[in-house]
């Protein structure tokens, strides 16, 4: 991390402080963010989402600010963003929810030239669900071949991650090729659960289930 100082006393005293704690504590940090992602999107009922999430941009942007040098803080705040905008009900999905997804890609095109590998792969992963998500034309930035390219990257660099297999099937059921689709799914409900992060492991495999078995409705069993 690149610190600035007013002080050459400030200078010495930081040079003491060890880059080990500092890390540690933005490792705790995004951890609480995590967690708080999970609650807010798997564990919080429809109409009190945006108010969950609306929070949780506050927090997001608070640890970015904080650490600008920093990737994962800036994928987290997107990630979060992401989230915010998707619990966006009535009119104000119409005019509030774009600005989210467009300030969640610059940080994450940030957070890609700052360290491309950082939290397993998840910029590369999370910049493929933006851009399949996301509408494309004069109403925002979405570009499914772009997208590929990103979510393949994912998968070569975190072969095993849940997101990285979630996405890439997600992206296939949103072209509407169910049988590429459905190696992907099955792999994140196989995939043991995430430690440190059991309502999102719950969460993410349970969607997971749901959309293997809609692709297991579009394609016969002879032709799998």
């Amino acid at each position: 991390m690149i610190l600035r100082f007013l002080s050459s006393l400030t200078l010495v005293v930081a040079l003491l402080v060890s880059p080990a704690w500092a890390s540690d504590t933005l490792d705790a940090e995004v951890h609480g963010l995590q967690l708080a992602w999970a609650k807010a999107n798997y564990q919080t009922s429809e109409d009190q989402k945006e108010e969950a999430f609306k929070a949780l941009v506050t927090q997001a942007e608070r640890l970015t600010v904080q650490y600008p040098n920093r990737a994962e803080p800036k994928v987290w705040e997107a990630i979060i963003r992401a989230g915010y905008a998707g619990a966006m009900g009535g009119m104000s999905s119409m005019f509030n929810a774009m600005p989210q997804m467009e300030a969640g890609l610059a940080l994450l095109l940030e957070a890609e030239k700052i360290n491309p590998m950082v939290l397993n792969g998840s910029v590369y992963t999370t910049l493929g669900s933006f851009y399949y998500m996301t509408p494309g034309g004069f109403v925002g930035f979405g570009d499914d071949d772009l997208a590929l390219e990103y979510l393949n990257k994912a998968q070569e660099v975190a072969p095993n991650d849940m997101d990285a297999n979630y996405f890439m099937g997600d992206y296939w059921m949103e072209q509407k090729k169910y049988k590429e689709a459905m190696p992907y799914l099955q792999k994140v409900i196989d995939l043991p659960a995430v430690e440190a992060r059991p309502v999102y492991s719950e969460g993410r495999k349970a969607e997971a289930k749901a959309k293997l078995e809609k692709a297991e409705r579009k394609v016969p069993k002879y032709l799998r």
